[in-house]
C-alpha cells in the first residue's frame, strides 16, 4: 500500500530512502541519528556527512546510505519542543515536506521515516503524528511513492488524547452490548424479543420514522451505552434486514433459472457507480483509499473481484459511504460487521462521526494492533 506505518526498527528496514533525525552539525548524535550511524557503519557516514556542513532545521541533504537495506539517507534536522511558540510546528512540518521531495527528486519508489523529533527533542507525540500524516497525505495525492512510518513499539505511538479515549470507550461500550445480546439473548431476564425491540427502535429513530422509546433497564445497564448515531449493532441489523428484503424480493415469484440470471451488481460493479456518482476520478479514489494502482487496475478489469476487507473498507472510507451504504457494498463481496471484532468497531466509530481521513483511521487501527486500510 503507498501508505503503512508498521513496527520496527528504522535501521532494519527496507526501503530507498531511510529519513534520519539528524544533527545540525556533522557529529554523531543521539537516539535516531546515533542508531542509523552504528547500522550503516559511522567511520564512513560521518566522513560524507562532513561534506555537507551544517543542516538547518527543517532542511533535508542525502548521502549513501552504506551498511544499511537502503540506497541513501536522507538527513532533516527536527526542531527541539520549546513549547510550541518558536516555529517548532513549521519547522516539523519542512522536515517531512523536505525529505520527500528529496526521494522524490532521487527517484525512490519507497521512503521511510521515524516519527520525526519526538524523542530526544520533546516533541509531543501526538502532534508530531498529526502533522506527519498531513504532510504525507498532501504528498500521495500528487505523487507515486511507498511511504513507511517506522515506530519501536505502540506504546511509543499517541493519538491525540480525546480520539483515543472516545476510541476506548466505543469499543468497550459496543463489546458490552456484544457481550449483553449473546448473554440474554433467550434468557427471562432480557429475551431476544426484547433486545431486537430495541434494535428495531435504534433502526427507525435513524430513518426518522419513529422516536426512540426508553430501552429496558437490564439492556441499558449490560450495554452501558452512550447516546451515540448509528451504532455498529443497530447498523449491523438495519442492513442485515435490508439485505434479507431485497433478497427476498429479488427471488419472488421466479424460476432458478431468473434469479441467477438476473443477480444483483458485483462489488465491482457497485463501486465503479458509486465512483461516478461521487464526481471524483479513479485515481483520487485509489489514492484516497490508499490503494495501488496496479489493485485498481485489476479491480476495473475483472467483474468477478473478491477483495480482503481491508481494501473493500478502504474505497468505502475514500467515498465517504454512510453506514448502510457501505455495508451494502461490503456485502456484494461477501463482507459482513461483527459487533465482537475491534476492527470493525473502530471504522463505525469513524464513519459514523464522519470522519474520513485514512490516515488517522489507520493510526487508530495500528494503536490498537489491527490491519490498516488498503492494499
Amino acid at each position: 500500500m503507498p501508505f503503512q506505518i508498521i513496527r520496527n526498527d528504522i535501521t532494519k528496514v527496507k526501503a530507498d530512502a531511510i529519513v534520519n533525525t539528524a544533527n545540525p552539525e556533522p557529529v554523531i548524535g543521539s537516539g535516531t541519528d546515533s542508531a542509523i550511524y552504528k547500522a550503516a557503519g559511522a567511520r564512513k557516514l560521518l566522513a560524507e556527512r562532513k561534506k555537507l556542513g551544517s543542516i538547518a532545521p527543517g532542511a533535508a541533504a542525502y548521502t549513501r546510505a552504506f551498511r544499511l537495506n537502503a540506497k541513501y539517507i536522507i538527513h532533516t534536522v527536527g526542531p527541539a519542543w520549546n513549547g510550541g511558540d518558536h516555529g517548532e510546528r513549521g519547522i516539523l512540518r519542512a522536515c517531512y515536506k523536505n525529505s520527500l521531495a528529496a526521494a522524490a527528486e532521487l527517484e525512490c519508489e519507497s521512503i521511510a521515516f521515524p516519527l520525526i523529533a519526538t524523542g530526544v527533542y520533546g516533541f509531543p507525540k501526538d502532534e508530531a503524528l498529526r502533522i506527519a500524516l498531513d504532510e504525507i497525505n498532501i504528498f500521495l495525492l500528487s505523487h507515486d511513492m511507498n511511504v513507511i512510518l517506522a515506530v519501536l513499539d505502540r506504546d511509543s505511538f499517541e493519538l491525540s488524547a480525546r480520539l483515543s479515549g472516545d476510541i476506548r470507550a466505543y469499543i468497550d461500550n459496543h463489546s458490552a452490548a456484544a457481550i449483553c445480546a449473546a448473554e440474554y439473548g433467550g434468557a427471562a431476564h432480557a429475551p431476544a424479543a426484547q433486545f431486537h425491540d430495541a434494535i428495531k427502535a435504534e433502526r427507525d429513530a435513524f430513518y426518522g420514522r419513529a422516536r426512540r422509546p426508553e430501552r429496558n433497564d437490564v439492556f441499558l445497564k449490560a450495554s452501558k451505552r452512550a447516546e451515540e448515531p448509528e451504532p455498529v449493532l443497530e447498523c449491523a441489523a438495519m442492513a442485515e434486514e435490508a439485505l434479507d428484503t431485497s433478497i427476498a424480493d429479488a427471488v419472488s415469484g421466479k424460476s432458478l433459472d431468473e434469479v441467477v440470471k438476473n443477480s444483483a451488481d458485483t462489488f465491482q460493479e457497485r463501486l465503479l457507480h458509486l465512483i461516478d456518482e461521487s464526481g471524483m476520478t479513479d485515481v483520487t479514489v485509489y489514492k484516497k483509499a490508499n490503494i495501488d494502482r496496479k489493485v485498481f487496475s485489476r479491480i476495473r478489469c475483472k467483474r468477478d473481484y473478491k477483495p480482503k476487507k481491508k481494501t473493500a473498507v478502504a474505497f468505502a472510507i475514500a467515498l465517504e459511504l454512510d453506514m448502510p451504504t457501505m455495508l451494502d457494498l461490503l456485502a456484494r463481496a461477501e463482507i459482513a460487521f461483527s459487533p465482537s471484532s475491534k476492527f470493525d468497531l473502530i471504522i463505525t466509530y469513524f464513519v459514523t462521526n464522519r470522519n474520513y481521513d485514512i490516515y488517522e483511521i489507520n493510526s487508530a487501527l495500528f494503536k490498537y494492533g489491527q490491519p490498516l486500510l488498503g492494499e
